[in-house]
């Protein structure tokens, strides 16, 4: 796939309307209603601006939640959910929507950018249409939640032009939410069939160094995988035994690795069905002269819980009554090593049950490695970033991806449609 895409720097945005799609997906508390954190609107600014000071009206748009398009969807929700089917009204539906409402982060952005957001009440409706058409250069509006429309997670070819329609003939995409980029929706992908589409800033960071680090990295290349399943990365592993030197293994999938090599790994998880594939990835491994790192110990604990008594054990022999729930001493030296003379480290998922203080330290130590290594590091998003955020390693990161899932298939060398619907350079 061609990372190479042009930009808002490679386009004339002077006098022109811009549909910018952007990662809003902000955490609210559950009671009130309020944004709990506004770091993806505080990332999506230096964009923002550009385009405002460039003279451009953006018009920005975004989803927020998994919010029922259509009460039918609604009802079948709740009756997933155990809910009698003829006590779901209407009325809960439309407070299930109200809740996932972008008002307030049209609120708060207008906070940050000092200047007013103006926010319409439907994504292509009436109020949308009259307040594109009025917007001035300079001016932003930000567009209700585009999961609100039930053609957008189909990538409805309709809903995507009822969207572009809103930028006019001479108007421009602009493609700034990297976390949904791996979908292809109307408004991450849809929408580049019927305008120009460019990346936004954080977008193209994401291509630049992520790009670079698959395809040209400079070496020695280590990659560090963690997390619970094996299947969640096969595809990663796969694709990482083309392209890295040296592949390190922890968190809760190293223990169907374990089992494999014939470990008892008493209560840890396990994934029985990718046993083979544990074994083939080893063999693989070794046949490209890739060095495959797994623990060789690992803090066990009788019960999953935070107050759980942690005991060092070897990794192939956890008592029968016993969960592995971090990488242990022994384990954690030796990864630590590993990365010290790399020169790119690519890092996705943690080394155990990291928001656990008590299990916590392979992580740590990780995140330590990573911030001290003076290589080019960058974490894949999700759980090992917020590791990272929470254990004040983040500032010392080359790169933190913003996108959990989209990372991961980027690390998969998938084809991800919301950048392959980008203008090349």
């Amino acid at each position: 796939m061609n990372y190479s895409k042009k930009t808002i720097y490679d386009v004339d945005v002077k006098g022109k309307k811009v549909l910018l799609r952007c990662d809003f997906n902000v955490p609210q508390d559950k009671k009130t209603g309020e944004i709990t954190s506004d770091k993806r609107i505080v990332a999506a600014l230096p964009t923002i601006r550009y385009l405002l000071e460039n003279g451009a009206a953006v018009i920005a748009c975004s989803h927020l939640g998994k919010p029922a398009a259509t009460f039918a969807s609604y009802v079948k929700k709740q009756v997933e959910k155990g809910k009698n089917e003829a006590d779901i009204t209407e009325e809960e539906w439309k407070k299930s929507l109200r809740k996932l409402t972008l008002a307030p982060v049209a609120e708060r952005l207008s906070q940050l950018l000092g200047q007013e957001v103006i926010f319409a009440a439907d994504v292509v409706g009436e109020d949308a249409r009259a307040k594109a058409a009025a917007l001035q250069s300079g001016q932003i509006m930000l567009l209700e939640n585009t999961r609100f429309e039930k053609g957008e997670t189909k990538n409805d070819p309709a809903l995507a032009k009822a969207m572009a329609d809103l930028a006019g003939a001479d108007g421009v995409y602009v493609s700034d939410a990297f976390g949904t980029v791996h979908r292809a929706h109307a408004s991450t992908a849809g929408i580049a069939a019927y305008l120009p589409a460019v990346s936004g800033l954080l977008v193209a960071r994401e291509l630049d160094v992520m790009g670079k680090a698959l395809n040209d990295p400079k070496r020695p290349f280590v990659a560090v995988l963690g997390g619970a399943k094996v299947s969640d990365k096969l595809g990663v592993i796969a694709n990482l035994l083309e392209k890295a030197d040296t592949i390190i293994i922890g968190g809760g999938m190293a223990y169907t690795f374990a089992k494999a090599r014939g470990g008892e790994i008493g209560n840890s998880l396990l994934e029985a069905d990718k046993l083979d594939y544990a074994l083939e990835m080893i063999e693989k491994a070794k046949t490209r002269g890739v060095k495959l790192l797994l623990p060789v110990d690992t803090v066990a604990a009788r019960e999953f819980s935070a107050d759980a008594e942690p005991v060092v054990v070897d990794v192939m022999q956890i008592p029968a009554d016993m969960m592995g729930m971090d990488i242990g001493p022994k384990t954690i030296e030796i990864f630590c090593d590993a990365v010290k003379g790399a020169g790119t480290i690519v890092w996705n998922g943690p080394m155990g049950v990291f928001e656990f203080p008590r299990f916590a330290e392979g992580t740590k130590a990780m995140a330590k490695a990573l911030a001290e290594s003076g290589a080019v590091t960058i974490i894949g998003g999700g759980d090992s970033a917020a590791a990272a955020e929470q254990l004040g390693f983040a500032d010392r990161i080359t790169h933190i991806s913003t996108g959990g899932g989209a990372s991961l298939e980027f690390l998969e060398g998938k084809e991800l449609p919301g950048v392959a619907c980008l203008l090349d350079k």
